[in-house]
């Protein structure tokens, strides 16, 4: 696991490769492996490929979200508010399990948040996106994930640029 961590970076630029079906299995049961609060579940997860979709889910966002426009493959991770309390944890946490996932499998992969961003001056990315699948209210979109084989490549981030003074021993 530390060494997929060492290795993983946000990759925005994605080769138009086709991911094969058995790697999409696999991602598909590692989010519905991922723990939530009380085994609750209350995550949902579109899977989107054709091209016309992810050129609209390319525009939720007044910037960061463009490059979705040309990845082989988006997970959009949905909340339902009305099932957990702690819906936006849940769907973080499946969040990293999918962009780790993918990383073992060599995808490579980048987040979009969603939730409390923009899509134009008068709708939210949330509710952009949540009209474009016709989404009821009570399902929240937490963020998007945009996976693909990696067309860039960025080293790991090198063990002397962590924040180190984040970590604290027994006080603050």
């Amino acid at each position: 696991m530390i060494t997929l961590l060492r290795q993983r970076r946000s990759i925005r630029t994605f080769l138009q490769k086709r991911i094969e079906a058995a790697k999409i299995d696999l991602l598909t049961e590692a989010l519905l492996r991922s723990p939530s609060s009380r085994n609750i579940c209350p995550w949902e997860f579109i899977f989107v490929k054709e091209s016309e979709l992810l050129q609209k889910l390319s525009r939720a966002k007044q910037s960061g979200s463009a490059f979705l426009a040309k990845a082989p493959l988006a997970v959009v991770i949905l909340g339902d508010e009305q099932k957990s309390d702690v819906w936006i944890e849940d769907c973080s946490i499946a969040a990293i399990i999918l962009q780790l996932t993918a990383q073992s499998l060599g995808l490579a992969s980048c987040w979009v948040q969603i939730r409390n961003r923009m899509h134009d001056m008068e709708t939210t990315s949330e509710v952009y996106v949540q009209q474009l699948f016709g989404l009821k209210d009570h399902l929240r979109v937490e963020s998007i994930i945009g996976i693909g084989y990696a067309a860039e490549h960025k080293p790991g981030v090198p063990a002397e640029h962590l924040h180190r003074e984040k970590i604290h021993s027994s006080t603050f």
